[in-house]
């Protein structure tokens, strides 16, 4: 089994209404397979995510990330004298050891997960795989004074010139304790939320998935019934997009630059997302994904903002969602 980072995303699921569905839409989108025994999906054979089945119709259907642990409930202890809250305390849940649900004092929600018989990811980074994520919040230095003391995570701050941005740009990459923060050994990222998104918008954690061809993942994405939240755009990252999957679910993708395209866009990826929905939880809070932003109106760091709608099988439309860099993976 191998040895996870203290702190570091070791795992991602989504509780669906309709299991089978989603099974559908994310086996044709990253080309998983599923365990039958198990709530997993594989990609190549190797354990990717879980989908599991909602049994709670009141709670949103998100994505949550799981950071690991080697004692959940000593970590459970630091999340509430860092203030923070467990929103479901540490419980055993057989094969895949022990796990727990917190949220960071901006009210974004994660889980934690000791290690069982299996160690969550066995692959990340590749097509179809997690490989980033971002925790959104109004209380920027409470929480990052939260996750430092939690975890030991180390930050450093984007640097709004090379990202293309306006010098009161706001966006905090975290690298692993012991580690030398940069973007060799970052995971992931902080951002804003202004007060140009909505008032009603929580704190919450917007999860990536790599991709070989944003746009064609979208166009993919749509035709699965899913629906594209932010259109693909350039970054120095690569190309990224949000989308809901066919019953929600918020998630974002990135097509990493290639060698051939030569230097990426200007800087403005990543997007406003719903909170993370905790694997198993019995709280959370109300699902912002069908908030609209403002027309006009600028995401954190922003100049300027847009309206070019939310696209889906459906063809409904709303407002466009705020963007930030993601840092490079």
């Amino acid at each position: 089994m191998a040895v996870r980072t203290q702190g570091t995303p070791c795992w991602v699921d989504a509780q669906l209404p309709d299991l089978e569905a989603g099974k559908r839409f994310y086996g044709e989108l990253f080309g998983w397979r599923f365990d039958p025994d198990r709530d997993e999906a594989l990609l190549g054979g190797r354990r990717v995510a879980g989908l599991l089945p909602k049994r709670d119709g009141r709670m949103p259907t998100t994505w949550t990330v799981y950071l690991a642990t080697e004692d959940a409930g000593t970590v459970a202890a630091r999340v509430k004298a860092s203030g923070g809250r467990m929103v479901m305390d540490p419980y055993p849940v057989g094969p895949f050891g022990v796990l727990a649900l917190a949220a960071d004092p901006g009210g974004a929600v994660f889980g934690l997960r000791q290690a069982g018989d299996d160690d969550g990811f066995e692959v990340t980074g590749e097509p179809g795989a997690f490989c980033w994520m971002e925790v959104y919040t109004r209380e920027p230095e409470a929480v990052d004074t939260f996750y430092a003391s939690v975890f030991g995570w180390l930050g450093r701050q984007a640097d709004p010139a090379a990202e293309g941005r306006s010098s009161g740009f706001d966006y905090r990459v975290w690298s692993p304790p012991g580690s030398r923060p940069g973007d060799d050994t970052a995971f992931g990222g902080r951002a804003v939320i202004s007060d140009d998104f909505p008032a009603e918008m929580p704190g919450h954690v917007l999860v990536y998935f790599a991709v070989r061809d944003c746009d064609e993942t979208c166009a993919t994405a749509v035709r699965l019934g899913g629906r594209v939240a932010t259109d693909p755009f350039d970054t120095p990252h690569g190309r990224i997009a949000v989308l809901h999957d066919n019953q929600g679910a918020r998630f974002a993708v990135l097509a990493e630059p290639r060698a051939q395209d030569g230097p990426a866009g200007p800087a403005a990826p990543g997007a406003s997302a719903a909170p993370a929905e905790p694997g198993r939880a019995t709280a959370e809070p109300a699902e912002p994904g069908r908030a609209a932003e403002p027309a006009g109106s600028a995401g954190p760091g922003h100049e300027s903002g847009g309206t070019d709608g939310t696209r889906g099988a459906d063809g409904t439309g709303g407002a466009d969602e705020p963007r930030h860099p993601a840092p490079e993976l």
